[in-house]
This record gives structure tokens, sequence and C-alpha cells, in this order.
């Protein structure tokens, strides 16, 4: 391109390259790119000249050439796919007519912040150090699918939509490799992210971010692996978020956050693997929480953000906080679709257990019979009730204690006023109303009582009803000694 094809806006762009000189348009450091469709002919610079610079632009001996350009209008497609460009290329605060095209290519630095495009298309992209697109306004998708970023990639508050009936994801994140940060605080989307099976070498950043896409994906980010943390204080998701499989080393902080999609999943993140989950502080969950089969170090949780389905089979975690008292940890183990999940009391036991609660560990337990109970015929209902009633399922040994006094008291005092016969008057022992009675409720013990008299009428049910009464405190407390030694 010759130097006098240029327009005097152009011809400043193209002289300050060789020198890395900056160029800005703007009439004031503030100003933004939204209007930038109105900008006249002496700041509206074309791409064929931008492509032109970056891949075969004039060189200065000693000076590096970068391309530094704020307030411009770019009209034209800027189409460096596949171009490899050894310049800085810095289009900041810019209104771009139609979408860049930057697919394949390879790339030293790029920055885009605050600029205003009707889309990116960026997909297999290798930035060779960070590629910074703050602020900037799209108005169509970011497509970054494959793409390779040395650096950080910087997407705070930038906001992305689609035109109506567009159903293709707004920011196209798959496969991504990022070799620092993926900075996306008070990110603000209308749509699907799509970051399955990304990379990301540091930590997430969506604190203060607002998603929205009612109804579907808001944040498919399936198999995510990153360095660090996925931290979203804060965040605002109408959708659903999906981070099965995600391996998460450091924390997922999801601190005064609103996950928002009734009737359809919030967030899933079950078969991952998480240093630590924080989910406290924010409004309720609307919509189901899908923890299943993951593996988490520690989990912060406030049992009041949980929502009404929380699916929580073979989860594992090895600390739960805040303590809190057992009744408002159960009914998140009762929430998972009338699912009996054992091992979900076991391992809220042991947290209890962890931190020296053994009355909450004990209570966790005696639910967790209770539940099982519901699931069995009704014989095996029956004999629960008799346990649970009789010794809370060897939880609570001191209501047996409380029986047997009972029952002591009621046999004494009745066989006192009126004592059965004896069998055999001249070898039959003293007669003892409170030893007689120990020995019908002792199956095993015997006082030499029981075998010498013989009760009659009405004495003679009692007698039935206090033997009866004996087997089944003796088999529950046999029972629940049993399943307590072999917990420990």
């Amino acid at each position: 391109m010759e130097i006098n094809e240029l327009t005097p806006a152009e011809r400043m762009v193209w002289e300050a390259f060789p020198k890395g000189e900056a160029v800005d348009f703007r009439a004031t450091e503030g100003e933004s790119a939204a209007h930038g469709a109105d900008w006249g002919e002496q700041r509206t610079v074309r791409a064929a000249v931008l492509k032109a610079l970056l891949l075969d632009g004039p060189a200065v001996s000693g000076e590096v050439a970068a391309l530094k350009v704020a307030g411009a209008r770019i009209t034209g497609v800027l189409d460096l796919r596949y171009a490899t460009i050894e310049s800085v290329a810095r289009l900041s605060h810019c209104h771009f007519d139609d979408v860049p095209d930057f697919s394949g290519a390879q790339l030293k630095y790029l920055n885009l912040t605050g600029s205003r495009l009707p889309g990116l298309a960026a997909a297999r992209v290798r930035v060779d150090g960070g590629l910074r697109l703050t602020g900037c306004r799209f108005e169509g998708p970011v497509r970054l699918g494959g793409a390779q970023v040395a650096g950080a990639l910087y997407l705070e508050s930038a906001e992305i939509t689609a035109p109506e009936g567009d159903e293709r994801p707004v920011l196209q994140l798959h496969q991504v490799t990022v070799g620092e940060d993926l900075c996306a605080s008070r990110l603000r989307t209308h749509g699907e992210i799509r970051l399955n099976g990304a990379t990301v070498s540091g930590s997430l950043r969506l604190e203060n971010a607002e998603l929205r896409h009612d109804g579907d994906f808001v944040l498919n980010a399936e198999a995510l692996e990153v360095g660090a943390n996925v931290l979203g204080r804060r965040l605002s998701a109408q959708g659903r978020i999906d981070l099965r499989g995600a391996r998460i080393p450091g924390r997922l902080d999801l601190l005064y956050s609103r996950l928002s999609n009734p009737g359809g999943t919030a967030m899933r993140a079950s078969s991952c693997v998480i240093g630590e989950v924080w989910l406290r502080g924010g409004t309720p969950m609307e919509g189901r929480l899908n923890l299943r089969r993951s593996q988490i170090e520690h989990l912060n949780l406030d049992p009041e953000v949980l929502p009404d389905q929380v699916r929580l089979l073979d989860l594992t975690y090895t600390s739960l906080t805040p303590h809190v008292s057992p009744e408002l940890r159960l009914p998140m183990l009762e929430r998972d679709e009338d699912t009996f999940d054992p091992h979900g009391y076991e391992q809220l036991t042991a947290s209890y257990r962890r931190t020296g609660d053994d009355h909450a560990a004990r209570l966790v337990q005696l639910a967790k019979q209770r539940h099982h109970r519901t699931t069995l015929a009704w014989y095996g209902r029956l004999w629960g009730h008799v346990q649970d009633a009789t010794v809370g399922y060897g939880f609570r040994p001191m209501r047996a204690l409380g029986w047997l006094l009972s029952l002591l008291a009621v046999g004494s005092v009745t066989f006192a006023l009126h004592a059965p016969p004896p069998l055999k008057a001249d070898e039959a022992p003293d007669f003892n109303a409170v030893f007689y009675t120990l020995d019908l409720l002792l199956p095993v013990i015997s006082f030499g009582q029981e075998p010498a008299f013989a009760p009659e009428g009405g004495q003679q049910a009692l007698a039935y009803v206090l033997v009866l009464t004996g087997w089944i405190l003796a088999t529950t407390v046999v029972a629940g000694v049993t399943r307590t030694v072999s917990r420990q």
C-alpha cells in the first residue's frame, strides 16, 4: 500500500507504527466507543491499512514497531487469519464496523480494551503474551475455541450479547489454554459461555459477574481444569452452571452469589475433584444442586442457601463448616429424590466426629436408621419402630434403662400387693416382688423367684408382658451395642 493512498488519519497511524508510537483520536480520555459509527473521516481507518502494517509495515532501525491506536473507527474486515504478527497490536476504545478475524493467527500481544465490536473470530489463535478484552462490548459471539494464550486472558467488565435468534454460545472458550489467569470479573453475558475442556494454569475469576441464559446453560465448563481457584464471589447466574468433571485444587468460591435456574439444575458439580467449596451468604439457590460422586476436601456450606432438591449421592468430603446442629444439616440428605444414601449419613457423621461432637454424630446415625426404615417391608418397619421406641436403635441406651425401671416399678407394686402362689409351698423361697419382677424382665439372669411361683389371672398376663418386653429390650440393646461396636 502506497502512502499517498492514505487518508490523513491513516497517515498518522502509518507514520507512528515504525516507532511504536501511540495515536489517540479520542476527544477525551474517557470517551466511549458506543457512538463510533458516527465518527467522521478524521478518525476513520480502513482495516486493510492496519493489516498491511501488521504484515509488512515500515521499519526504522533501532525502533520497535507496534500498532497502538485508540478511538478510531475501523471499517472493513480486519482479516488476519493464519497470519504471523511480530508486532504488538493495541486497538483500544475503537469501533469496529465488521467482525475482526484472527482465526489461527499467531500474535505477540493483542489489546482491544474498551472497543465496541459486532463479534470476534479468533478460534485457535496463539498469543505469546496476554489477550486483553477488558471493557469491550460485543454484539455477537466471541469465538476463542482452541485458543492458546501464554499470558493472561482479560475479560473484566466486558459485555457480550448475541442477536435475537442466534443460538450459538456468546463466549466460546472450549479447549482454550491460558498460561496465567482468566480474568472475567464484572463480565456481563446474555447467552451461553462454553468453557468445556479448558485449561487455566492460574485462577478463573468471575467476581461480580452477571451471567444470564434463562432455562439453558449459562456456564458450560465440563472437564475444566484450573491450577488454582475458581473465584465467583457475588456472582449472579440465571441459567445452568455445569462443572461436571472439573479439577479445581484450590477454592470454588461462591460466597454471596445468586444462582437461579427454576425448574432445572442451578449448578452441577458432579464427579469433580475440588479442594474447597464455599457456598455461603447468598440468597437460597433456585433449582437443583448436584454434587454427586465429587471429592471435596473442605465443604463450607450454609444450610440456608440450599435449594429444595440436593443430589449428594456418593459425595465425599473431609470437613464440613460451619458447625451447626444436625437438625439443620439432615434435610439436605433427604432431598435427593427420595433416595436413601447411607454414604451421605456416614460422611456427615464423620465430619461431626472430627470436631469431637459425638452427640451430633449419634443423632445423624439415628436419622440414618429412621430413613432406612422407610425403605423396608411392613414387618421391617414394625421392628424398626420397636427398636426406635425402646433404645433409639442403640443410640439412646438410657431409654432402655427408663423402660426397665418403669416396668420394674409396675411389676413390683402389682406383685407386692398380691403375691402369686408358690408352686411348691415347702420348697419355695421367701417371695420378693422386686426380684421376681427382675426374673421376668431379665431373660438371662435368674434370682430363683420366677420358677418358684405361678401367677394367676391378670398377674399371669402381666408376667407374660414383662417376659416379652424383657426379650425385646435385650434384643434391641444387643443390636444397638453391636451396631455401635461395628462402627468403632
